[in-house]
């Protein structure tokens, strides 16, 4: 059975990841927003601290933690900045395809380097035309006598600019749709790879978003993963092992906005009083009380069910998507319980609130999470 409970070895790795969070996340997350600047150095303080590649086999030099201790890591470091929980998370994502369908070989050489070395994997599976519709990318795999070509052209690829690998997925002939899909895993320094423009966005603007150029690149049979053709499986199994921690993250969020409100209210007083004392406010905090509740026992059940290796589709969808709107709701709640301050960029919620947004179409929208949870419900027999 499910049980919510922690270990007293979660429950000091949650210490560890808050104490990060308060020195080396909360004091500095505002500037790095502020100049849109990548945190190198605090990405490599959480690197020496054991807080990225937690999931790693420890056959591969990792620590061995599994899906749940990433999440409630990812919790903490969202809590201070969801950019920076973001960028931190990807690294997992990037490393996934391998663990999922990685030969052994494949393992060694490339997980074994996140562990021993301080750099950056990315995740590279949306196009310009394929976000959520992984079926229709288009980027080619071209056999090329007992090798490969790659060619193609990736988007919104987090990390992009400071990867040091990339997994991807191509498509052997984008007239077989999934069943074409083909997953691989190649060094940047690879020919023919180049970084595309840096994307200027709305919210999480201390995690780098680029594009991957791939022209013409040469793979070997080493550098595939899985089976030719069978990248979709591959794609659809990291999501169903990813989308918990976009849970946890929401989480944090959320919870970051229900103690920042809680703590404005008590102070901020108006109409002779603090305005927690208004009906209306202390509406909007029980709310966030309740999503957060909400969110972080949808995002646990999910990470346990992928410890556990049960079939978790729905539960990691309705994590993910509960989640997404909630810290949606929660942050421009927020901002009206801190009102014309909220707007503007002295207090955190405004970041909070531009941040949030991200978590409704990463990964999957909100709109493909309700397909997914409507399908698997249906074809129940």
């Amino acid at each position: 059975m499910f049980d919510p409970t922690y270990t007293d070895e979660q429950n000091a790795l949650i210490q560890t990841a808050r104490k990060f969070t308060r020195e080396s996340i909360i004091p500095v997350a505002h500037d790095y927003d502020e100049a849109e600047k990548f945190p190198v150095d605090v990405f490599k303080a959480a690197f020496d601290l054991g807080l990225m590649n937690i999931e790693i086999p420890e056959a591969y030099g990792g620590l061995g933690y599994h899906t749940l201790d990433g999440c409630i890591v990812s919790e903490e470091l969202a809590y201070g900045c969801a950019a920076i929980a973001t960028s931190v998370m990807c690294n997992h994502l990037g490393a996934l395809p391998l663990l999922v369908a990685g030969t052994e070989e494949q393992k060694q050489k490339h997980l074994r380097r996140l562990t021993e070395e301080f750099i950056f994997i990315s995740y590279a599976c949306s196009e310009p035309e394929a976000g959520s519709d992984v079926a229709s990318m288009k980027t080619r795999l071209v056999r090329d006598g007992n090798g490969w070509r790659l060619t193609g052209q990736k988007r919104w690829i987090t990390n992009a600019g400071h990867a040091s690998i990339f997994t991807g997925f191509a498509t052997l002939d984008p007239a077989l749709g999934h069943r074409g899909i083909t997953a691989f895993v190649v060094d940047r320094d690879r020919p023919g790879i180049s970084i595309g423009k840096k994307e200027k966005k709305l919210g999480q603007r201390a995690s780098e978003t680029c594009d991957v150029i791939f022209e013409d690149v040469p793979l070997t049979d080493a550098d595939i993963i899985g089976e030719p053709g069978k990248g979709f499986y591959v794609a659809m199994e990291v999501f169903d092992r990813s989308r918990p921690m976009i849970g946890s993250q929401c989480a944090g969020m959320i919870r970051r906005c229900l103690d920042e409100s809680a703590r404005y209210a008590k102070e901020r007083k108006t109409f002779g009083k603090p305005i927690a004392e208004h009906q209306a406010i202390q509406f909007m905090i029980a709310e966030m009380a309740m999503a957060y509740e909400t969110t972080r026992l949808l995002y646990n059940k999910a990470a346990w069910e992928v410890d556990k290796g049960i079939r978790r589709t729905n539960t990691s969808a309705i994590a993910k998507c509960v989640g997404a709107d909630s810290v949606v709701k929660c942050a421009a709640d927020a901002v009206q319980v801190f009102g014309g301050y909220g707007y503007t960029r002295e207090y955190p919620v405004e970041k909070i609130y531009r941040d949030a947004k991200l978590m409704q179409i990463y990964e999957g929208t909100s709109q493909v999470q309700r397909m997914v949870i409507a399908k698997n419900i249906l074809a129940r027999g």
